[in-house]
C-alpha cells in the first residue's frame, strides 16, 4: 500500500508538472455555454474626447443615471462625497486605472433589466468628483463579470478579470473615456476554467490581477489550497505569463514566506504593485477581509518574497465593514487604494458603497502610511474651530458648534497619562444614540520578547557586539496603542445590524500627539490616525438630531491642541 500511495503521488506531480508547461488549451469544442448576451442597452462610441463627450449628453443610460440619481437623493442614509452606484447596487472595485488625464474606476454593477454583474464605470480628475460612464464591460460569454484589474499602457488600457462559467478574460480598450472595449479572445477565456488535459489542474482559476514587465504580460489568479496544517486550507496565488494576451502559460505559485494570512484565508482581488523600493499585494480574505502583504519582487525566479502583513478591516467584513480593494500606482511611488464597504441594513435600490481613495507610500522597511487621497479638501464648506483646551478627567465635553451627518473632524491631542479617550459622533443630544471612537495609549501588543540578547548575554556578560557583531540591532521594545469603532450604540431602528467593535493597532511614538482626521457621510464612519491606520464602518442613527460630536479624557486629564470641523459638499 506504501509503494502505491508513493506512486500515485509521483504520478500526479508529473501531470502537474507537464501541465505548467503547456500553454492553456480552450474548451472541448463539445462544452457549449448558454447565450448569456446582456440585455442592457449597448452603444458603440467615436473615438474622439469631443465626439463622445457630445453623444454622452443623450445616451439613454446616461440619462437614466441622472435621474436614478435625483430619485434616490433623499435617502437619509445614501452618502453624498462617497461614490455609490447611480442605480441599483454595486460590489468589488476593479480596474483602478489613470488613463489619458483623468482615473477610471470600474465596479461590479447590477443593471435593473439583467441582474447580472456588469463592469459599470465611473471616471474622475481629482479621485473625488466622480462622473457617471454607461457600463464597460458586458457579460458574454461568461454569465457574469466578476472582479479584477487594469493596466494602462501609452496607447490602451487592458483589463483582465474573471468570468463566471467560463475563466478568467481579457479586454482591452483604446478610445479618450475607455468606452468601448473588445475581448481579445472572443468567445472563450484566456485562462478557463477547464482544460484538455485528463489531469487535475494545479491551480484555482478566480479574480485575476495584471502587470507587464520585460515585454511579458504575468498574471495573478486567487485561491486557496490544502496545504496548511493537517491538510487544512491556507492562501495561495497562481502566476501565469503571456507574450500576446491571447495564449497563457501557468508558471507556479507566486507568493512565498508568507506568515501572516490566516488558515481558510485566500487571495481574492489581488492587486501587485510597486510600492516605494518594495511590492505591496492588497487583497481580500472571503474569511477575515481586506488585507495586504508587502515584500520584494524576486525577478530571476517571478516569486514575490513576503517581509510583512497587515490588514485594511478587523473582523469579518460583514456586516458593515470593509470589502474588497482596487489599487493603482499613483506615478510617485505610492499606491492609490479604494474599497467597497458592506451595508448593515435594508437600504432599497442601493447597497454596498466606496471608502474614499487612500493613498498608501512606504513608510519604513516594513511598514506603510494610510492617507486621504485626492482633493477631499474641496469639499468643504462652512467651517467651525475650537481654541485649544485641558480636557478635565472623566467629563464629556460637548462641542455645540461641532455637528454633522456629512462633516470633517480634524483634531489633534496630547493624551499625556490619559490611558482612555473616547470621541462620540453622531450623538443625540440625550445621547440615545451615538458612535463610539476611542483611542487606547499603548493598550496593544507589545514586541515580544528578544532572545538574542536575553539572559545568555547578561550571564556571560557578553555584550551584544562581542557576543556577535553580525546580529542586526535589538528589536525596538515598543507597544502599540489601538484605535477603535464601537457601533452598538449607533441606532435604535431593530433591522440595524451592528458590526462587533472594529479594533486597529498602531505605534504612538512617545513624545507624539494623536492626530485623528474623522469623515462622517451620512451612514459612513472613516477615521484616519496619523497617517498609520484607518478604520473604517457603516452605521444607520435613526434620529434626525443624532449629529453631536463630544470628547471624553479617562482617567486622567489630557490636552485639546486643536479642533477644527467642515461641513461636506456632494460630490454629484
Amino acid at each position: 500500500m506504501k509503494s502505491s500511495k508513493k506512486i500515485s503521488s509521483k504520478i500526479w506531480i508529473a501531470n502537474c508538472l507537464a501541465l505548467s508547461l503547456l500553454a492553456i488549451q480552450p474548451l472541448k469544442s463539445q462544452d457549449k455555454i448558454p447565450d448569456y448576451t446582456s440585455k442592457v442597452p449597448r452603444f458603440v462610441y467615436a473615438n474622439t474626447l469631443t465626439e463622445q463627450l457630445e453623444q454622452l449628453k443623450t445616451n439613454s443610460l446616461m440619462l437614466r443615471f441622472a435621474e436614478s440619481r435625483q430619485r434616490q437623493s433623499a435617502d437619509k442614509y445614501r452618502p453624498i462625497y462617497h461614490f455609490v452606484s447611480p442605480e441599483s447596487t454595486l460590489n468589488d472595485p476593479n480596474g483602478l486605472c489613470f488613463w489619458q488625464g483623468n482615473w477610471h474606476l470600474f465596479y461590479q454593477g447590477y443593471p435593473p433589466e439583467d441582474r447580472r454583474q456588469h463592469w459599470g464605470h465611473a471616471y474622475s480628475k481629482d479621485l473625488i468628483h466622480w462622473k457617471d460612464l454607461p457600463y464597460a464591460i458586458y457579460p458574454g460569454p461568461e454569465r457574469a463579470v466578476f472582479s479584477g484589474s487594469t493596466i494602462a499602457e501609452s496607447n490602451r488600457v487592458i483589463a483582465m478579470y474573471h468570468g463566471t462559467e467560463v475563466g478568467n478574460m481579457v479586454a482591452i480598450s483604446e478610445d479618450p473615456l475607455l468606452l468601448n472595449w473588445k475581448k481579445t479572445t472572443n468567445d472563450r477565456a484566456a485562462i478557463p476554467l477547464r482544460s484538455e488535459a485528463l489531469f487535475p489542474l494545479p491551480y484555482s482559476v478566480f479574480d485575476p490581477c495584471i502587470w507587464e514587465r520585460d515585454g511579458i504580460y504575468y498574471a495573478l489568479s486567487a485561491g486557496r489550497a490544502p496545504k496548511g496544517p493537517g491538510g487544512r486550507q491556507i492562501a495561495e496565488s497562481y502566476l501565469f505569463r503571456s507574450k500576446d494576451l491571447v495564449n497563457w502559460q501557468y508558471v507556479h505559485e507566486f507568493v512565498e514566506g508568507d506568515r501572516f494570512t490566516l488558515i481558510n484565508d485566500d487571495y481574492a482581488c489581488p492587486y501587485f504593485w510597486p510600492i516605494g523600493n518594495r511590492y505591496i499585494m492588497p487583497f481580500f480574505s472571503h474569511m477575515s477581509g481586506g488585507q495586504y502583504l508587502l515584500g520584494d519582487y524576486d525577478t530571476i525566479r517571478q516569486k514575490f518574497v513576503v517581509t510583512h502583513g497587515s490588514k485594511f478591516n478587523f473582523g469579518p467584513a460583514s456586516p458593515s465593514g470593509v470589502h474588497a480593494p482596487s489599487a493603482a500606482p499613483d506615478g510617485k511611488g505610492g499606491v492609490i487604494i479604494i474599497f467597497n464597504m458592506n451595508p448593515g441594513k435594508p437600504t432599497g435600490e442601493w447597497n454596498q458603497i466606496f471608502s474614499l481613495p487612500r493613498k498608501l507610500t512606504l513608510a519604513g522597511n516594513n511598514e506603510i502610511t494610510q492617507e486621504p487621497a485626492g482633493d477631499i479638501e474641496s469639499l468643504r464648506g462652512s467651517y467651525q474651530k475650537v481654541n485649544p483646551m485641558t480636557l478635565a478627567a472623566n467629563k464629556e465635553i460637548v462641542f455645540k458648534n461641532i455637528k454633522g451627518d456629512a462633516i470633517e473632524i480634524n483634531l489633534e491631542i496630547d493624551p499625556k497619562t490619559s490611558p482612555v479617550i473616547d470621541f462620540n459622533v453622531l450623538r443625540s443630544p440625550n445621547k440615545q444614540e451615538y458612535t463610539k471612537i476611542s483611542f487606547y495609549r499603548e493598550r496593544g501588543m507589545g514586541a515580544g520578547r528578544d532572545y538574542r540578547y536575553g539572559e545568555i548575554a547578561r550571564v556571560q556578560g557578553v555584550s551584544n557586539a562581542q557576543q556577535n557583531p553580525v546580529l542586526p540591532a535589538p528589536i525596538p521594545q515598543v507597544r502599540e496603542s489601538l484605535l477603535s469603532i464601537e457601533s452598538s450604540f449607533a441606532s435604535l431602528d431593530p433591522d440595524v445590524q451592528p458590526r462587533a467593535t472594529e479594533t486597529g493597532a498602531f505605534v504612538l511614538s512617545k513624545n507624539e500627539s494623536l492626530k485623528l482626521r474623522i469623515f462622517i457621510d451620512k451612514s459612513v464612519v472613516e477615521v484616519f490616525a496619523n497617517g498609520k491606520l484607518c478604520l473604517a464602518v457603516r452605521v444607520y442613527p435613526s434620529r434626525d438630531d443624532s449629529v453631536g460630536f463630544s470628547i471624553c479624557s479617562h482617567g486622567q486629564e489630557s490636552d485639546l491642541k486643536s479642533l477644527e470641523a467642515w461641513q461636506m459638499k456632494s460630490i454629484y
